[in-house]
């Protein structure tokens, strides 16, 4: 329904740890299955530091959609995520954007640009996702899988964009200091927690959410402002900055060379996306200023790689009235990384860098052995796996890190590009005498204790090797097949059938692949539903008896929708092998009965123990439970719809059928099969959703 209803916080807490409790087998926390939890690499320190605050590991998600609701937030926490760059904020809070808008066939693709949610929602979105990780580490449940305080250490970066006016207004700057204080929304959502989790009720739980930030400038704004803008952030925020920069920073003769000749994709980056962007040699002025005003202050600043690329729409998928597209995966991560490695000749190791650009299980590793923090993901989690791919970025990275013989993140900065010994040389005489050069030397060998050979030389050997290792990987990116258009052009194959409302192949790859967790799955038994119509003559005389092909059911499960989490991004569609999209076929569930009259343009469902609502074809039915006693006397339901209000039994609907029938008027009974069917299947069934949890 294109907008998201954010969901409570009671029932974001009730739906996590009954979900959670369930059989060893379908154990799970918002359809993201135990299995694929992050529970650390035994014996490895993956901790980083970011703007002065430690977090567990180096990986995030990006500002996009897998940070904007608070179950998407814990999602990637539990998939290993412990840096969050929040979904970006700005004062215009009432987009139109495009659907679909989300397109990761090959290389990823989208239209959208910013939060979907007002300000005051997405403050509280926020604090609910940290008090959801809070209330995880501190439950039995959460110790049980390893997921401490100690290993849940987690960092809430901002981001907001996208002029100093919009920034400077009171809303966002009510948005910011709301991040920094949060105690008053903390105490009201306190009050939500469940009474059978009362207990964690007295967690005294994080008020300052944030002191961080990362400016998205976006496309086209132009350097002077982005300068105003940090230094408004710095000064009267008092915040620590990074600014997001373009792929464009690269110039058109250098980007189109990459992406165009050596990378071979075929899609136009217009010249007026180079045009309106931030030239190189502004950017490196403005950096170096913003980069002393921070140290003036006793403030952090540093930059990001990087904002998506624009290039022209050829996209049947994309609405015409898009002119431009923004274009994320394997080629930016080329982009990127040649950014950064000009930016590290410019600068050294003054400035710290996070980054995101088509990060996977294949290169997370080599940008965490850059000493890039966060390294943050977006395109790779809306593939087939969804959050349950970061599992693999971390075996990899335990992989590399027990062959290499590093104990932590700063010992596989030295160790991981092979760069350590050349780098040890580079430092001063003066930084490192003979004696602790060769003990660097013989541990480096010998896979001894690095940190305590060079002793106070450590961090000066590491800064040595962070620049090594990116001109090392950098030069190897442009003969990396992989990032080329021929290893990222073919899209998962369809297999030329259309989707239903019931039934389907069920793969269950639209489950995953939805960033808000909005498709789920549900049992209806196996059976076949009699099409019959009782229709009642304009005239008068008795009902008149259609009947139709029957629907048969002969799947093991369901698939379904959860309104209010779908904003039709359409990322479930293209991953379907079935045409149609999951989104838009498949039974669609809402929340409450408020937000099911609200989107009277959706068909779907209201479910409850005790009635149901539903709209076919944009016609209202309804069907109360035990509201009347049946005909004969046995327990009755009460269905109603467009010229009827009739009681009948569940058992034997047809032939117990009494109540008010309009002249014209026709009594489906299909639909109320249909309707006490997916009562029974998502109320009574085995699992865990957003309806029943």
């Amino acid at each position: 329904m294109a907008e998201l209803v954010p969901l409570p916080l009671g029932r974001l807490v009730s739906r996590m740890f009954r979900e959670l409790q369930q059989g060893e087998r379908e154990s799970a926390i918002f359809d993201l299955p135990k299995a694929k939890f992050f529970r650390g690499l035994p014996g490895r320190d993956l901790s980083v530091r970011f703007h002065g605050h430690v977090a567990s590991t180096p990986l995030g998600p990006a500002a996009g959609p897998h940070s904007q609701l608070a179950q998407n937030i814990v999602l990637a926490f539990l998939a290993g995520a412990r840096v969050f760059e929040l979904k970006t904020v700005q004062v215009m809070d009432e987009l139109q954007i495009p659907r679909p808008c989300i397109d990761a066939t090959t290389v990823g693709y989208n239209v959208e640009w910013s939060q979907e949610l007002k300000l005051e929602q997405s403050l509280d979105e926020y604090v609910k996702a940290s008090m959801l990780i809070e209330m995880l580490a501190e439950s039995e449940a959460g110790k049980a899988l390893g997921l401490t305080r100690e290993a849940a250490r987690v960092v809430f970066d901002m981001s907001v964009g996208y002029d100093l006016a919009g920034i400077s207004g009171p809303r966002v700057r009510a948005f910011i200091e709301g991040m920094k204080d949060c105690s008053a929304v903390v105490e009201r959502l306190r009050k939500e927690i469940p009474v059978e989790h009362a207990r964690l009720r007295d967690l005294d739980f994080t008020t300052k959410l944030s002191d961080t930030l990362t400016l998205s400038t976006f496309h086209g704004c132009p350097p002077e402002e982005i300068e105003r803008i940090v230094d408004h952030l710095l000064r009267v925020h008092g915040l620590h900055t990074i600014v997001k920069l373009n792929p464009t920073l690269l110039g058109p003769v250098e980007a189109r060379r990459i992406f165009n000749e050596r990378l071979g994709y075929a899609e136009q980056i217009p010249d007026e996306a180079f045009e309106k962007d931030a030239k190189w040699s502004q950017a490196v002025d403005f950096v170096g200023r913003l980069g002393d005003t921070a140290a003036s202050l006793g403030r952090s600043f540093g930059v990001k790689f990087s904002n998506t690329l624009i290039v022209e729409n050829h996209k049947e998928f994309f609405p015409k009235s898009e002119k431009v597209m923004y274009l994320s995966g394997p080629p930016l991560h080329v982009l990127a990384m040649s950014l950064v490695g000009r930016f590290r000749e410019t600068f050294g190791d003054r400035f710290p860098v996070s980054f995101s650009a088509g990060i996977d299980k294949g290169n997370f590793a080599d940008a965490v052995s850059l000493g890039l923090v966060p390294v943050t993901v977006c395109t790779d989690l809306l593939r087939p796996g969804g959050y349950g791919r970061a599992s693999y970025y971390f075996a990899e990275l335990g992989k590399r890190l027990s062959a290499a013989g590093a104990r932590d993140v700063g010992e596989w900065i030295l160790r991981g590009q092979g760069q350590a010994a050349a780098a040890l040389q580079a430092i001063p005489e003066q930084g490192l005498d003979d004696a602790r050069r060769q003990a660097c030397a013989a541990a480096l060998v010998d896979r001894g204790d690095l940190r305590a050979a060079a002793g106070d030389a450590f961090e000066g050997w590491l800064s040595e090797a962070k620049l090594r290792n990116t001109k090392a990987y950098v030069s190897r990116l442009l003969d990396d097949p992989r990032y080329a258009n021929a290893a990222n052009a073919k899209a998962p194959p369809k297999v030329g059938s259309k989707l239903w409302m019931f039934e389907c192949l069920t793969c269950d790859k639209c489950v995953p692949v939805c960033p808000n967790d909005a498709n789920f799955t549900f049992e209806m038994p196996t059976a076949e539903i009699p099409v019959v119509k009782l229709m009642a003559p304009l005239h008068g005389g008795p009902l008149e008896r259609d009947v139709g092909e029957p629907i048969r059911l002969q799947k093991k499960h369901q698939l379904a929708n959860f309104a209010d989490f779908c904003n039709e991004c359409g990322n479930c569609d293209v991953f379907c092998p079935e045409d149609g999209g999951p989104y838009v076929l498949k039974p669609r569930f809402f929340s409450s009965e408020e937000t099911f009259a609200r989107f009277s343009a959706h068909d779907g469902f209201f479910v409850a123990c005790d009635r149901v609502l539903a709209r076919f074809e944009g016609k209202a039915y309804r069907v109360d439970v035990d509201a009347a006693t049946g005909p004969g006397g046995g327990e009755g339901v009460k269905f109603t719809g467009p010229g009827f209000e009739v009681r009948l039994l569940a058992l034997d609907p047809e032939g117990s059928v009494e109540g008010r029938i309009d002249p014209g008027a026709c009594v489906d009974l299909a639909y109320f099969r249909i309707m006490d069917g997916v009562r029974k299947g998502v109320m009574d069934g085995p699992g865990v959703n957003y309806v029943n949890g």
